[in-house]
Formats: C-alpha cells, structure tokens, sequence
C-alpha cells in the first residue's frame, strides 16, 4: 500500500536525521569543550587543574549523541520489516549503549544515576539546596 511506504520512507528519512544529529551533537559538544578547556587553561595556566571538567564536558557530549543514536536505531528497526531477528539486534545495540550511557554518567556524575539525589545537598527544611 502506498499508504505504508509513505510511512517507511518517513521512517527511514528520521532515523537517519537523529543519526547526522547524534553524530554533530558529538563532535559539536567536543569542540566546544576542548575550546572551553583551552581558553581556561591559557587563561589560568593550570593545564591540569581543568581535565576534570573537560572529561565531564565531553562526557556530556557523548552522552548527548548516543541517546540520538539510539533513537536512530529504534526508527531505523521500525523502518526495516520487523523481524525477530532485527529486533534481537536491536535490543543488543540498545543493551551495549544502556551500559555505556550508564557508564558514562557514572564517570561525568561520580555517582551511580539512582543515588545522585543522595550525594546532593539539602538544606534544613529538606529542599534542594
């Protein structure tokens, strides 16, 4: 039906924006940050005092850039016939970039995503600080 392949197509044509999205928000966020790392550096002259925020800066980045891509992935399974064998592959891309992204906030956050809240300071009243 035409009606199907018009889907398809639009299917096909999104997954391969966030895809180009994914891949600039990477390389965008990167620049951006070794910019931010220089120009501070220069400024101080402490090239190591500022890895720290670098690291997270890029970390960001890429984390960014693979959530993207998973979007990417799932509309690019939706375009594709859907297959018991697509969809393995699928989740086994999603599964490897879970633990990265999972991996990744742990680096830039210094905490597990569920026991952030614990590591935040609160005041008296028990708000947010």
């Amino acid at each position: 039906m035409a009606g199907e392949w018009v889907v398809d197509l639009a299917a096909r044509w999104a997954a391969l924006g966030f895809e180009a999205a994914g891949v600039a928000a990477i390389v965008l966020v990167s620049f951006a940050a070794t910019l931010r790392y220089v120009r501070a550096s220069r400024k101080v002259g402490d090239w190591l005092g500022g890895l720290a925020g670098y690291r997270a800066d890029l970390g960001r980045g890429v984390l960014l850039g693979l959530e993207m891509l998973v979007a990417a992935d799932i509309l690019g399974t939706i375009a594709a016939s859907p297959s018991l064998e697509t969809l393995g592959v699928l989740a086994l891309v999603i599964l490897i970039r879970i633990v990265l992204s999972v991996s990744l906030n742990v680096e830039v956050d210094g905490a597990w995503p569920w026991r952030r809240r614990c590591r935040e300071p609160h005041d008296a009243a028990g708000t947010e600080a």
